[in-house]
């Protein structure tokens, strides 16, 4: 089984959201696992998740689209 590596956490669902759509845009699977409390959405994070194989990619991808 493969270990999936968590590359990126935001406390914003849109940048999640959007962050997910362009990494599956690049045939890259991510899992997004919402830690935020339900009540209080200050506290807790959205991590982003890809197999480990996909790490270093998804990891350029998000760098590059972060810095336009």
């Amino acid at each position: 089984m493969e270990t999936w590596q968590k590359i990126y956490t935001t406390r914003n669902h849109a940048e999640a959201s959007i962050i997910q759509g362009m990494l599956e845009e690049n045939n890259i699977p991510v899992q997004i696992m919402n830690k935020q409390d339900s009540s209080y959405l200050n506290f807790g994070d959205i991590e982003l998740f890809v197999p480990g194989h996909f790490s270093e990619a998804a990891k350029q991808l998000v760098a590059q689209s972060l810095l336009n």
